[in-house]
């Protein structure tokens, strides 16, 4: 059974009052097919203004979160609300303030691009004389302008995605859902489809995405939720999912003085777990929860270590991901 309307707001007026809007609020969602569940529960609250990355496997549930979202999945348990509008009673209302890039990308093959984006400019109602204007700037958004009078059928899957993104910007919506919008891509494509979505991260746009490039996530996203067998299995930024696990941070050194003392000095700082001393520099494996990297900078120094180095080991999501999961589908 859905929650209702009413549900819906006193959710929203017991928020807290300081902190930001939430873009996507989303409460015990369960999506079932038959006998088989796809989503067993999950919560989300994603912030205005805020990048949010959806990863898993294929078949962890990311697909129906998104469908439910895009008010394409009428048949579900729980809350979910866009902008503070209920996917299933407000559905219209939804679509207004909302664009939705799927991982497929439909063809069509007696349209040029430009035919494409007025074809969808009439759809969205856009009035006729907003139209051009309209979609020149999407098209330059996208570095799309030397592609608009291409055939859509004959574009690569890169600028197949571009196209997509400039589709649901015409009706400049506040929230973006782009599922797997990276997928296919050659290193180039994915290199400007980030820049892309950076621009739009910029312009205040609030985005879900998923993707299975994880590397690329930790540079675009303000947060990342790790979804495995339908159910959320840890979600923050990717130092909160390194806490929550207790994996440790590597800090690479190098001193102008090493000695047994040092080493027994650096060994003794709270929350070093591990100095591994290496050819030329030190590796120190250290408990962020206990002691942060600006804080281990200045227990090295009060050690009397002559530091020509100090180097964190950028966090690896890939780490995080095997580590929380086991690659199963439900």
């Amino acid at each position: 059974m859905n929650i209702s309307s009413t549900t819906a707001a006193a959710l929203k007026k017991h928020q807290d009052p300081s902190a930001k809007p939430l873009a996507i609020c989303v409460r015990d969602l369960r999506v079932s097919y038959g006998k088989f569940d796809a989503v067993k529960g999950i919560n989300l609250d994603i912030p205005e203004g805020e990048v949010f990355g959806f990863i898993g496997p294929n078949g962890a549930g990311k697909s129906s979160t998104f469908r439910v979202l895009a008010t394409l999945q009428p048949k579900f348990r729980g809350m979910a609300l866009v902008c503070g509008l209920d996917v299933l009673s407000q559905a219209q209302q939804v679509r207004d303030v909302m664009g939705f890039v799927p991982d497929f990308f439909g063809v069509y093959e007696d349209l040029t691009s430009l035919e494409y984006l007025h074809f969808f400019a009439a759809a969205y109602k856009l009035p006729v004389s907003r139209r051009k204007a309209t979609i020149d700037d999407v098209l330059t958004l996208t570095d799309m302008t030397h592609k608009a009078n291409s055939p859509v059928d004959g574009l690569s899957r890169g600028m197949k995605q571009r196209l997509a993104l400039a589709r649901v910007l015409l009706h400049d919506p506040k929230v973006l859902l782009l599922d797997e919008p990276s997928s296919g891509l050659d290193p180039r494509a994915r290199i400007e489809m980030r820049e892309l979505l950076k621009a739009l991260r910029e312009m205040g746009k609030t985005i879900l995405i998923s993707s299975h490039i994880l590397s690329e996530l930790s540079q675009l996203c303000t947060r990342i939720g790790i979804i495995e067998l339908g159910q959320m299995v840890a979600q923050g930024s990717l130092n909160d999912i390194y806490r929550q696990l207790q994996l440790m941070r590597v800090v690479h050194i190098r001193v102008e003085n090493p000695s047994d003392e040092l080493y027994a000095r650096v060994c003794s700082i709270p929350g070093v777990g591990e100095v591994e001393q290496q050819i030329d520099r030190w590796a120190i494996r250290l408990h962020e929860e206990e002691t942060s990297i600006a804080d281990l900078h200045q227990s090295l120094v009060d050690a009397k270590a002559r530091l020509t180095m100090f180097q964190p080991e950028a966090m690896d999501m890939e780490t995080a991901f095997m580590k929380l999961t086991e690659g199963k589908t439900a």
